[in-house]
């Protein structure tokens, strides 16, 4: 493992988000009128049925810990899709950069853009709605942590699919972020899901993240049986996804896909 390379694929998708001042939509643009859509819809709720005013940090925290999980993901897909748009994926390909390397400066490169796009979205909410994601204490940390492992393991996802189907399936970029929004129980108890979709949600990691986060809001403590579950889906899962990508990067190799992108 070499630094010099691992920092100067950082530096490239930094120079690349700097310089192209629509990059920023995905850090202070979608994210805060996320946070303006749903916490209005959830102050016109409770405005309507005083005993819905507790939905609202319900709304709101899971938004800024859905976003935790996207901005990652979008990071890692995005700057794989990236190489393929300005046809340098050959050229990555051919350099001294190992594939564990770039997808290392890769993964600094999220936390950064996460760290910004976080920061982006705790002023919106404190500032229109008055909620500090401070209120969920300490645990907020590895209810994040499992997240941010989550949100990489369906980047190694998307970008597998990317290597061995081509650019038709950049859609899965944002496709699979409102999959893991609609059944993983991001604002609402699983529960509340169609009985076939409440059953498979159980297996989701994200699930019992969630479902973490909103104990905690109820003050009911850390639900350590909960967060136990969410490691566990998560491990799977982040091995399953690097397999997964690693073998269709070879797939991609041996077939002499790269030619679609040269």
């Amino acid at each position: 493992m070499n630094r010099t390379r691992i920092a100067a694929v950082i530096r490239r998708h930094w120079l690349v988000l700097w310089r192209s001042p629509h990059r920023w939509f995905e850090i202070a643009f979608w994210p805060v009128m996320d946070v303006v859509l749903w916490g209005s819809l959830g102050l016109f709720v409770a405005q309507e049925n005083e005993a819905s005013r507790a939905g609202v940090p319900y709304l709101l925290a899971g938004l800024v810990l859905f976003w935790t999980l996207t901005s990652v993901q979008m990071t890692g897909s995005v700057s794989v899709m990236e190489e393929t748009w300005t046809r340098n994926l050959l050229n990555v390909l051919t350099t001294s950069v190992k594939p564990f390397e770039y997808i290392l400066g890769v993964s600094v490169f999220g936390l950064a853009k996460l760290a910004l796009t976080l920061g982006s979205l705790t002023v919106t909410t404190i500032f229109l709605f008055g909620f500090d994601m401070s209120a969920i204490g300490w645990s907020v940390i590895p209810i994040v942590t499992l997240l941010i492992l989550n949100g990489w393991a369906v980047a190694f996802v998307v970008i597998g699919l990317i290597l061995r189907f081509g650019q038709s399936a950049e859609i899965l970029t944002w496709g699979l972020n409102y999959v893991v929004l609609a059944i993983s129980g991001v604002f609402f108890p699983v529960e509340a899901l169609p009985p076939g979709l409440r059953d498979f949600a159980q297996f989701l990691p994200t699930t019992h993240a969630f479902a973490a986060a909103r104990a905690v809001l109820d003050g009911d403590g850390v639900p350590w049986r909960r967060l136990g579950l969410s490691t566990i889906g998560t491990a799977g899962a982040l091995a399953v996804s690097v397999w997964f990508g690693a073998r269709m990067l070879g797939v991609f190799r041996s077939r002499g896909f790269v030619t679609r992108y040269s």
